[in-house]
């Protein structure tokens, strides 16, 4: 298979098992998306969706965010982990966010980069999923997978975003990050990796990657 030819199979596998593709953080404006995305960093989308109802209903805009203390975000936030950065990058972009934006989550990489606790994974989820604006960002799934396929060289997240937009379609990237994350969650786990239901790693993986996959089983 060529590059191009794998290319084309990952994009028709994907959207053949993902023709409707779920947003895995519960929000209901850029926002809430925003505060969900921080709050998911080293936790699981589960957990966030657990807790965002509680903070939501005590704050769901940054100006009565602001009316909280950080000590009452953090109380509220705790079960997600880190609570204590999370709530002090919650609340100090949400103070941002009015004196600076109006109160209005901006439609920018510069922007949002600049905002507490903000990296550039969180940045392009919020503008991909939120505005619609192309990105790619890179979580541990898809660090994974676009290895396991051959397409990147798996050694930083940065090089893998970049290899992702030299390689897929700018039309297909908001709808493709997430259907790899969806992928790699059910088809191509970490752990408990079956390869023979991965039928993308199967026909197109790293043969390093195969061959380790037989060997560990044999062991």
């Amino acid at each position: 298979m060529t590059k191009e030819q794998k290319i084309e199979f990952v994009i028709k596998t994907l959207k053949e098992l993902y023709p409707t593709i779920p947003v895995p953080l519960d929000h209901k404006d850029p926002y809430t998306l925003l505060i969900a995305v921080l709050m998911s960093a080293q936790s699981t989308d589960v957990r966030v969706n657990q807790i965002t109802p509680l903070l939501f209903e005590k704050a769901d805009n940054p100006y009565d965010m602001v009316k909280l203390t950080v000590e009452e975000i953090r109380e509220i936030i705790k079960p997600v982990g880190l609570s204590p950065m999370k709530s002090k990058g919650i609340h100090g972009l949400s103070k941002i966010l009015i004196e600076k934006h109006n109160g209005e989550v901006p439609q920018n990489f510069e922007d949002l980069e600049e905002l507490p606790a903000v990296g550039h994974k969180t940045a392009g989820v919020v503008l991909s999923q939120a505005f619609g604006i192309p990105a790619f960002p890179v979580d541990t799934h898809i660090l994974r997978l676009m290895y396991r396929w051959n397409l990147s060289n798996g050694k930083s997240v940065a090089q893998t975003e970049k290899d992702a937009k030299r390689l897929f379609p700018m039309e297909l990237w908001n709808d493709l990050h997430l259907q790899i994350i969806w992928y790699g969650r059910e088809y191509s786990p970490a752990r408990g990796w079956n390869l023979d239901k991965d039928i993308i790693t199967k026909t197109i993986g790293r043969k390093s990657v195969i061959d380790d996959y037989y060997k560990a089983k044999k062991s």
